[in-house]
């Protein structure tokens, strides 16, 4: 990067900076209580919600990650951002009411509320080790690879700088985190399509048209297999994203565990009245349908461009001789002009950054008001709470820098180490909060299995191909050869699998405890809470309507 491309960044980080600490300052005028600290409780707007929660979910294992998967197969992994703004509006409609009727500030407290402590503590654990372990460290190591590499900066400098400016932030609390987010989701959506229109000016000159519109067209025409949605069985890409589970499986357990059952991202809500809730998560499905453009056309341009030879330093894309797909999205941003390279560098950052701000903040969320304010000091005045919430944040990040290079994230591909990984307790999971919410005969025995029993079921799952052959289940669709020749489970399907067996157990678990008398803790739930405003009824099925357009001519 050249000297204009630094300014540029270094007027992103001033920014940034400069106005969190103001809207710190202003804060700071009275003692900060935890829900202050924790949820900005009443004072987030909602486009400063719906900014938030893109902010928080995109990060690096979207911008290089999820490209990268656009360069190996193509449009299809768009289905997660796509399926992801259907989603958002079922969480709106029926999942936030629950929450806010209930006062529900954490997953763990409405696990507690909902069927006992027990359960709570156990998931509060589960929840801290995966959020640690998974997407804090995958989200620091991926940013920090992607960083350096267009840098030119160490990767460990990349990593503690990268960490440091995160913990910042997030000492500040959720209302710093929730409005430093809109400026870091404006400089991710500018700097993004910028990096797009390049990516596709590229091919378009490669081939000789004029202008975006005829990069996008070449691309079409060029790279047929890699605008088709839905996978068959004989594609290589089957496993990643098998068929229609996309759309009647798997892909929907990912998605409502992730936006509705998830401390990360549900708790830019909770802090905020339910039509201003709704109105912020109906605009973050409005930037969801958008994000494709940003994260997954960049990668399916430099795939072009390398088979073509052409446009980009092919080699980067091979480092020690092997095609490395995460490196498609660096490649691009190393061969951008002066300026818009320092654009498009601030968006990756800001994308990091707010990314981990958040995800150090619910970490943060959990510990100190489901297990320090509950099991280990009752009595804990608020200050001692928000103190005690800084402290995590900087123990948490520091867990991450330590162990991040060691999880092999790069080999595995970063979005789909997340995604996978995430999947051995989200069916459970999901399976237990969808009954808690609709059903009050669930028992805490049954939420208990669904919780412990889950994820043993997907660990078997997972590890079943090594321990006897499944290519029997190849003629049902349930299974797929990997690249050793041997027969897996798609993780999608194991996820659907899970589920429905979680689902089946638990409903059988609950009846019998109340045949026995036993009762269960049901939440206060009545029709009247789905009811919406026109507006968002309006806004929803405009949504629809999109996914069904892109889904129509992407098949």
């Amino acid at each position: 990067m050249k000297v204009t491309d630094y300014i540029i960044f270094l007027a992103y980080f001033a920014i940034v900076a400069i106005y969190g600490f103001w809207i710190y300052h202003r804060k700071k005028q009275k003692q900060m209580s935890s829900k202050d600290y924790f949820l900005a409780e009443g004072s987030l707007t909602w486009w400063a919600i719906g900014t938030s929660l893109i902010a928080s979910n995109i990060s690096a294992e979207q911008f290089v990650a999820m490209s990268g998967d656009g360069f190996k197969m193509g449009l299809a992994i768009s289905t997660y951002e796509w399926m992801a703004a259907a989603t958002l509006v079922i969480v709106a409609t029926f999942f936030i009411p629950v929450y806010l009727k209930n006062k529900i500030y954490t997953m763990p407290q409405f696990l507690s509320q909902r069927y006992n402590g027990t359960v709570a503590m156990i998931m509060a654990v589960f929840w801290l080790l995966l959020y640690v372990v998974v997407n804090l460290t995958s989200i620091l190591y991926l940013g920090a690879l992607a960083v350096s590499s267009i840098s030119g900066i160490g990767f460990w400098y990349c990593m503690i700088g990268l960490a440091i400016f995160s913990v910042i932030i997030a000492l500040g609390g959720m209302k710093v985190i929730g409005y430093t987010d809109v400026i870091q989701v404006a400089f991710l959506i500018f700097g993004g399509l910028a990096t797009t229109y390049l990516a596709l000016n590229l091919v378009s000159d490669h081939f000789g048209g004029h202008g975006v519109l005829d990069g996008l067209s070449f691309l079409r025409e060029k790279a047929p297999d890699h605008f088709h949605m839905i996978f068959k069985k004989d594609s290589a890409n089957y496993a990643s994203l098998p068929g229609m589970t996309v759309l009647l499986g798997g892909m929907w357990i990912v998605n409502l565990n992730y936006w509705g059952c998830n401390q990360y991202i549900t708790q830019r809500a909770l802090g905020a009245d339910l039509k201003t809730a709704r109105a912020g998560i109906l605009f973050a499905a409005f930037l969801k349908l958008l994000m494709p453009l940003i994260v997954v056309l960049p990668g399916i341009a430099v795939y072009m461009l390398y088979q073509e030879k052409t446009g980009i330093d092919v080699n980067s894309m091979m480092p020690g001789g092997e095609l490395r797909p995460d490196r498609a999205y660096p490649t691009l941003l190393s061969i951008l002009p002066t300026g818009l390279k320092g654009l498009s560098f601030a968006a990756l950052t800001a994308a990091i950054v707010a990314s981990l701000a958040g995800k150090i903040n619910s970490i943060s969320t959990i510990f100190t008001l489901d297990i320090f304010k509950k099991h280990i000091n009752v009595e804990a005045s608020e200050k001692k709470l928000v103190s005690t919430g800084r402290v995590v944040v900087i123990i948490a990040m520091a867990i991450a820098i330590a162990i991040s290079p060691f999880l092999g994230i790069d080999k595995k591909g970063g979005f789909e180490f997340i995604q996978e990984y995430t999947g051995f307790v989200s069916p459970g999971i999901f399976a237990m909060f969808i009954l808690g919410f609709f059903w009050k005969k669930t028992t805490s025995n049954a939420a208990l299995f669904a919780t412990i029993g889950g994820f043993g079921l997907s660990v078997l799952l997972k590890f079943l191909p090594g321990m006897m052959d499944l290519s029997f289940l190849h003629n049902f669709g349930f299974s797929v050869a990997n690249a050793d020749g041997v027969y897996e489970i798609p993780f999608l399907d194991r996820m659907g699998i899970v589920f429905v067996v979680c689902i089946i157990v638990m409903f059988a678990i609950s009846m019998f405890e109340n045949s026995k008398g036993d009762k269960s803790n049901g939440l206060e739930v009545d029709s009247s809470m789905f009811k919406v405003h026109p507006s968002f009824a309006v806004g929803s099925i405009i949504v629809f309507g999109i996914l069904v357009a892109l889904y129509s001519t992407f098949w």
